[in-house]
């Protein structure tokens, strides 16, 4: 079990939405099983967390993405509470931290209120049709937690369906599967703007298969 090392008052402030060119995830029938394992994993409710072994580790992930991020999010507060937000999502969907940065960091620039021409929207990008898909009426995609939950169960779901092929999976993010443009922009976020060496424990418990 990993210990609640770190937790942040929610934002307050308000932004206008703006326009992302990012693209969007295209509607696909999903089998009952999987409508069933989605819908159960957006409706978690548990605060978010750090999942590191120490406290000490905790605290120097945070400060080393938080000065990377300190020119898109300035007050310190928001961008604390974002990263540890994206920091147990993506690790309770099986997915690297940093991967999840990259992501985000193509699809809308860090902008909370990003929409892109097709309608996908936040962070990273999600097409509406999910939530009524897995979700509730009460989800909003511009609430920062629900937001990330969606965007990387919606990954995670495209990597188990691509068997693991991040390439793929992420043109099936994107709607431009067999694309390299893409991926390819990722991934290079993910290896070079975010990289972080430090080792970390494995995923958060209660990640959807």
């Amino acid at each position: 079990m990993h210990r609640l090392i770190y937790v942040l008052a929610p934002i307050l402030a308000l932004l206008l939405p703006s326009i992302s060119w990012g693209g969007a995830q295209a509607y696909a029938p999903l089998s009952a099983s999987v409508q069933a394992a989605l819908s159960e994993a957006v409706s978690d409710q548990a605060v978010p967390f750090l999942a590191f072994e120490t406290e000490r580790e905790a605290r120097a992930w945070l400060d080393a993405m938080s000065r990377k991020l300190a020119k898109r999010m300035p007050n310190r507060r928001a961008r604390e509470e974002f990263l540890v937000t994206v920091h147990y999502e993506a690790k309770r969907a099986g997915l690297d931290p940093q991967l999840v940065l990259g992501v985000i960091q193509v699809e809308s620039n860090f902008r909370k209120y990003a929409v892109s021409s097709a309608g996908a929207r936040g962070y990273m990008q999600v097409m509406p049709f999910w939530v009524k898909l897995i979700g509730t009426r009460r989800h909003n995609l511009f609430h920062l937690r629900t937001n990330l939950r969606y965007g990387c169960m919606i990954l995670r779901h495209y990597l188990d369906m691509e068997k693991g092929n991040l390439f793929r999976a992420l043109g099936r993010y994107n709607g431009s599967l067999g694309q390299a443009e893409y991926p390819n922009l990722v991934v290079r976020a993910w290896q070079t703007d975010w990289h972080y060496p430090a080792r970390t424990v494995g995923s958060v418990q209660g990640r959807a298969s």
